[in-house]
């Protein structure tokens, strides 16, 4: 089993989002998961890495090989597999990955969770989705726009509950762990198309 973390490949500005990586890499280790992530030793990327490779996890990275000067590509990693491309990495993170945990992170990560939670929308897989910000709120923004979505008609509530919601790592995979997709993967009804 592995879990796919998506975060940001810089550190950001405050040290308590640092340290959410680093928990959720022991977490991960802790559990006897593996970790799949974006490749880099560079950010939030690389103290996952570091932390769930400290901690005895398989870690493998995937990055496209117009990143791996940029985000420098992480060596120590159990494997790292460098892709062509964005859509490449993306496919072969959902392939490798049993669950996914978002991290903290810019408009990469956001990018990455979204077409996630549109896959799983689609019935393209059944796999769960957990928003992790320590509780500082990092995602309220997004949760805010899910439920304007659902109030304007465009998303239905069930498919904006795709996105998981959780405070600390060890919560994140008990959410993750106990994952049953949603029944309903209709996203349209027949006369709305």
């Amino acid at each position: 089993m592995r879990i796919c973390v998506f975060c940001g490949a810089q550190p950001g500005l405050d040290p308590a989002h640092a340290a959410l990586a680093a928990a959720t890499g022991r977490a991960i280790a802790a559990r006897g998961l593996g970790l799949v992530y974006g490749g880099g030793k560079v950010g939030l990327m690389g103290i996952i890495a570091d932390a769930a490779l400290e901690a005895g996890a398989e870690v493998i990275g995937v990055i496209p090989e117009a990143l791996m000067d940029r985000e420098l590509g992480h060596g120590g990693c159990t494997e790292l597999r460098v892709v062509p491309s964005m859509h490449v990495r993306k496919q072969t993170m959902l392939d490798l990955s049993d669950g996914f945990i978002v991290l903290p992170g810019g408009i990469g990560t956001l990018e990455e969770s979204v077409e996630v939670q549109s896959w799983a929308q689609l019935g393209i897989h059944g796999k769960g989705l957990c928003y992790l910000d320590g509780g500082d709120g990092t995602w309220d923004p997004f949760f805010a726009l899910l439920e304007r979505m659902v109030a304007g008609g465009f998303v239905r509530p069930h498919h904006a509950g795709l996105a998981l919601r959780a405070s600390s790592p060890e919560e994140a995979l008990d959410l993750l762990a106990a994952w049953v997709p949603p029944a309903v993967t209709r996203w349209m009804e027949p006369r709305e198309a």
